[in-house]
């Protein structure tokens, strides 16, 4: 008899044996603790500083690190298993973590093995926290060569977890050679300042706010990679990551919503008059509402899965995998995302058709669901993934290796 493929939460809980703190369980016991505060703190925005704490202690923040530096060794498809559901009850910490593991996955890809260990093996040590300011559609933050390393200058957008962070993966453009460099400093290293600015109306928790960089000195172990370097199709993984990081954030808000709206409508909601139930749940409309809910959530989370699995195959080839089968992790990411994209605007806002007026009193906090998908979905074009995958269905064609293809 054939095996049923594995989904990304047994693959979590599978991994949970290798650990001395089960990670199933680390995970289960720090969703909790952020959903008991996750409606005021987003209410209130700012930065989560008790709570990323809380983070550090579950030894989730090792997730990624392979076992050779102290880390739990696991594979992508455990660490977005994870994302996933730290999203259904607060996607504002969720990306923060999901984004600390990016960085580790840059040092992994970018990186020597020297620089491996010269980075991974405190982040396990001390319980460092990675944030992100390699945003490389803004190139005010520049690099100029300078004896045997570089001066870098400038302001970066869109720092995800930059706020509170101890390391800091950032991307600095190179005039002369027209590319960017990719580097990693202590977030607390002379000459860096990170301003807490962000003032979206979702996602108010993900620290994401710019960064400056006055005269700062970066060393050869500093550069992952160096200005004129082509990277090599493992390499351009990172970008696959990233984009799996953001689908599982987005389908993780639509199960948060979907999970809310399920618990509303059977304990809490009263039925319309005309419906003839004694029970809202029994309202055939309102059942067949939550039919199209289902529908949209369980095809976005087959694909995130399969996609997950194609990341884990590409990367255990190792530096063998080709540019090909980057590009079949390429498409494979592409539609998982356009699903969850849709999934998480979709159920985050139409969800209040199922649980009525009662349920939009601020108490509850529904609206996050929308306001936090809606402003991260805009981190990409949804509709040049679906340009790819066009370009895919009828050419042929794998997308182009970008920061977001």
């Amino acid at each position: 008899m054939a095996k049923t493929p594995p989904t990304q939460e047994t693959r979590l809980a599978g991994e949970a044996g290798a650990a001395p703190a089960r990670a199933a369980d680390a995970l289960e016991t720090l969703a909790a603790q952020l959903a008991a505060t996750a409606v005021e703190r987003d209410r209130l925005g700012g930065h989560a500083a008790a709570e990323r704490e809380l983070i550090r202690a579950s030894g989730l923040l090792r997730l990624s690190v392979p076992t050779a530096y102290g880390g739990a060794g696991a594979d992508w498809s455990t660490v977005l298993a994870a994302v996933r559901r730290l999203a259904e009850v607060d996607s504002a910490l969720a990306h923060v973590f999901g984004f600390h593991h990016l960085q580790v996955a840059g040092v992994l890809l970018y990186g020597t093995p020297e620089q491996h260990a010269y980075f991974l093996g405190p982040t396990v040590e001390r319980g460092l926290f990675w944030g992100n300011a390699l945003n490389p559609l803004d190139r005010r933050v520049v690099a100029r060569a300078e004896l045997d390393g570089y001066r870098i200058d400038g302001v970066k957008s869109f720092s995800s977890g930059s706020v509170g962070s101890d390391l800091l993966t950032f991307s600095a453009w190179h005039k002369p050679s027209e590319t960017a460099l990719i580097a990693a400093l202590p977030t607390g290293a002379q000459g860096i300042t990170v301003n807490p600015d962000w003032d979206a109306f979702g996602q108010r928790q993900t620290d994401s706010g710019t960064v400056r960089f006055d005269h700062v000195r970066l060393e050869s172990v500093h550069v992952l990679q160096a200005p004129g370097v082509e990277p090599t199709a493992r390499a351009t993984l990172r970008s696959q990551v990233a984009q799996l990081i953001m689908t599982n954030l987005y389908l993780g808000i639509a199960r948060g919503a979907l999970q809310e709206a399920r618990r509303y409508v059977r304990e809490d909601a009263r039925p319309w008059f005309a419906a003839g139930v004694q029970r809202h749940a029994d309202d055939p409309y309102v059942q067949e509402r939550f039919g199209e809910f289902w529908l949209r959530v369980q095809a976005a989370q087959a694909l995130a899965d399969l996609a997950g699995l194609k990341l884990d195959a590409a990367l255990a080839r190792g530096p063998s995998v080709t540019a090909g089968e980057r590009g079949e992790v390429a498409v494979a990411g592409a539609q998982a995302k356009v699903l969850a994209h849709r999934a998480a605007l979709e159920v985050g806002s139409e969800l209040f058709d199922v649980t009525g007026a009662s349920s939009t009193a601020s108490r509850h906090g529904y609206d996050r669901y929308w306001r936090n998908a809606r402003v991260h979905t805009l981190h990409d074009p949804v509709a040049y993934k679906i340009r790819d995958l066009g370009r895919y269905a009828l050419l042929d064609q794998i997308p182009e290796p970008t920061a977001y293809s």
